[in-house]
């Protein structure tokens, strides 16, 4: 036995443990969703059961809070990246010396405590305009304050993404664009937007998923409305059952599932652009054969 099989041994236990560390309570939790007993119990494990996600399904204020959650990231993924792709550009152009002084502005949120921010949407929306019968219907609803407030911070995740993908953006191509006679925006739709297309994309996923899963913000926000991450809370301090497990095995599922497909999707597109630069290729190779 030489030195490096046991340094190959040594790093291959540590990456066990730390897989098992990751995932062991997923699995331990996925087993849980189709055992028998009341209380969430992985061994000894009695039977085979689909009863907890039919107990699920019949969870009124579970299903509330889940159809709440995903209006509530729709509406903040609408709201947040338009602006984060608004103050990137803005970032971008702007004059040097007030670049950093505009990005701690827009980053701001971020540090912000999300208690802060959640109090203080309520107080703005009630104080700054009056609870009038018109902000009242139009405003200071749950679902709306929660879009509000969510947004403020994740809006700055938004900003941070694209900012990254247009930091290598060559503006070449919008002076070329502006000199063959196209309008800014034709240049915006034609040229910047394709280019940010990938990072749009990221952006709206992580704004969706950071408004599903926050807590704090939401809690002070969406006053008498539910969201799942509400309602979960709520379950969890009366006690837990392995109707939460099963709402945690269709959640790694659907995530799963959207992994795969946007994997085989993205491999299809880079196959097919593969192709037809390889025919490009082979086309360009017999004009010059033919010349």
């Amino acid at each position: 036995m030489t030195s490096g099989t046991v340094m190959k041994g040594m790093l291959g236990f540590y990456i066990f443990l730390f897989f098992l560390y990751l995932f062991g309570p997923l699995m331990v939790m996925g087993v849980t969703a189709f055992n028998t007993p009341s209380y969430p119990q992985a061994v000894p494990f009695e039977s085979f059961t689909l009863d907890w996600f039919v107990k699920l399904w019949n969870h009124r204020a579970m299903m509330e809070g889940l159809v709440n959650s995903i209006i509530i990231g729709l509406g903040v993924v609408v709201l947040s990246v338009p602006i984060g792709l608004a103050a990137s550009i803005i970032m971008n152009q702007i004059y040097h010396r007030a670049r950093s002084l505009f990005y701690l502005v827009t980053i701001s949120p971020l540090l912000t405590p999300g208690v802060i921010i959640g109090i203080s949407t309520v107080i703005f929306w009630k104080d700054a305009f009056g609870l009038t019968e018109f902000t009242k219907d139009t405003f200071y609803k749950g679902i709306i304050l929660s879009i509000l407030g969510q947004s403020s911070f994740v809006a700055a995740y938004c900003l941070l993404i694209i900012m990254a993908r247009l930091t290598r953006f060559d503006r070449a191509q919008e002076e070329a664009a502006l000199d063959l006679g196209a309008t800014y925006p034709q240049v915006f739709w034609h040229i910047l937007l394709p280019f940010l297309k990938p990072a749009l994309f990221s952006a709206g996923v992580i704004a969706f998923l950071s408004s599903f899963e926050n807590y704090n913000t939401t809690t002070f926000a969406i006053l008498a409305d539910k969201t799942l991450v509400t309602v979960l809370a709520g379950e969890v301090r009366q006690g837990t059952t392995p109707a939460l497990s099963a709402l945690a095995v269709i959640i790694i599922g659907l995530s799963l599932a959207g992994a795969v497909i946007y994997e085989v999707l993205k491999r299809r597109e880079e196959a097919a652009a593969s192709a037809m630069k390889e025919r490009a290729r082979l086309a360009e190779r017999g004009e010059l054969e033919l010349a």
